[in-house]
């Protein structure tokens, strides 16, 4: 019987190795961050936004019936998706029961990420969106109002949209000449990288994903792989600021071409906005 013992040894440590990599890469995390915004009116104080980055057409259930639970236990007041919602390789069906669900729980506003620009008939596919309740928001953005106060919602199209785009300086500056200098902007952008951009255009928060916080992550080091091969890139995850603008990069919920997260939970950051 001495071989029992080790057998028993090997059992656990598969068992324990397979619960594990069953919770890095199926167990949502949903993660409450306060974010305060100087310029953020006193009539939005405690908006919660539930962001939704990377998905690239997984299915958490049938019909994403678990993704959309963990969104409506969260009682978001707006939904934000931050591109490769979908791409070349998704079943265009899960996208109508998953933005249905969404609408019937807040109002909810998209833009695409680089994935989205590989699937044939995008903007057939923008437009059923559109349908369904969604908000698309292609280089332009969205006036909410509360008591005579306002936020803009806007957002930009992944630099892989058509090349004479509307650029971000030229939005800004619209939103600006329509809405006043001081009127607080939530902006929804994919790419992760573009703190210094948004900065230099002072606004208030960009929500952003594209780098699947780094695919696999170290503790005390972080992510380990950029979006452009780099190892340990400087925006992987979480909240970054320079000047008065702050910038939050999910690590997304799905796969591209590494179908694995180690220590990288799908993310479903839900932002509490404070003024």
């Amino acid at each position: 019987m001495r071989w029992l013992r080790p057998l028993l040894v090997a059992v656990f440590l598969i068992c324990a190795i397979l619960l594990f990599l069953f919770w890095s890469n199926c167990v949502i995390q949903t993660q409450t961050v306060e974010v305060t915004l100087a310029h953020l009116p006193q009539n939005f104080d405690g908006l919660r936004i539930v962001e939704l980055a990377d998905l690239h057409g997984r299915q958490f259930g049938s019909d994403n019936e678990y993704l959309l639970q963990a969104v409506k236990n969260a009682q978001p007041d707006l939904i934000c998706i931050d591109g490769d919602f979908f791409d070349e390789d998704t079943d265009l069906a899960m996208l109508e029961p998953l933005v249905s669900g969404l609408v019937d729980i807040a109002p909810t506003f998209y833009v695409t990420g680089n994935h989205e620009w590989q699937v044939e008939n995008l903007h057939g596919i923008l437009r059923h969106l559109e349908q369904l309740g969604a908000i698309v928001l292609e280089n332009e953005y969205h006036t909410l109002e509360r008591d005579g106060q306002k936020l803009v919602i806007a957002g930009v199209h992944d630099p892989c949209g058509p090349y004479d785009q509307l650029q971000p300086s030229e939005l800004v500056a619209q939103i600006r000449a329509a809405e006043g200098e001081e009127v607080c902007i939530i902006m929804l952008a994919h790419r992760n990288d573009t703190l210094p951009m948004w900065a230099e255009l002072q606004v208030d928060l960009v929500l952003t994903g594209h780098c699947h916080g780094g695919v696999i992550r170290l503790p005390l080091l972080g992510g380990v792989f950029g979006t452009k091969r780099e190892l340990f890139p400087e925006y992987d995850a979480g909240l970054y600021e320079r000047g008065q603008t702050q910038l939050y990069v999910s690590r997304g919920l799905g796969y591209t071409n590494t179908r694995l997260r180690l220590f990288n939970r799908p993310h479903l950051p839900v932002l509490v906005l404070r003024s």
